[in-house]
């Protein structure tokens, strides 16, 4: 991922980005040095917080990478999935419903989420609802589109 450009983000952005992430996570982020960042080759838009990629915008939307999950940890819109999905999650693969062992009730259809395995509760990616957290589980059928995970560009990218 090479950088088109780095600059500090101003007191009201920053702002802007942990109020979102407060609301929609019920965590906030905080740091004492906020960068955005901007890529030649990927659309997607980087905050760097404290030097580590924390933020990323979804299409549009500012949300925690996986490394931003790990480190202020959420209390919603978390699907959690057993040790058998693990490996695919971490991968790249979208998340099933039978490797789903809980998922937020109120998550719903086109909601970002995080994606955190069952038995350290570690986050492996961030995903795009497909489903209501409540339809989750189940035995069949593609639940969470993954956007961003373990091991992608993304996560490798640093500064």
């Amino acid at each position: 991922m090479d950088v088109k450009s780095r600059h500090h983000l101003r007191g009201d952005e920053i702002d802007e980005i942990v109020d979102h992430i407060a609301d929609r996570l019920g965590v906030t982020v905080a740091g004492d040095s906020w960068e955005d960042v901007e890529f030649v080759d990927d659309d997607r838009r980087v905050v760097l917080v404290d030097g580590e990629p924390a933020v990323a915008f979804f299409d549009g939307e500012p949300f925690l990478t996986v490394q931003g999950a790990n480190r202020f940890e959420p209390e919603r819109r978390i699907v959690t999935v057993d040790a058998g999905a693990v490996s695919f999650v971490s991968d790249g693969a979208n998340v099933m419903r039978p490797g789903i062992v809980e998922a937020d009730d109120a998550i719903a259809p086109g909601d970002l989420v995080v994606i955190a395995e069952e038995t350290h509760g570690k986050v492996l990616a961030v995903g795009r609802a497909d489903a209501p957290g409540d339809e989750m589980v189940g035995d069949s059928g593609k639940v969470v589109d993954s956007l961003h995970h373990v091991g992608d560009d993304l996560f490798e990218f640093s500064v």
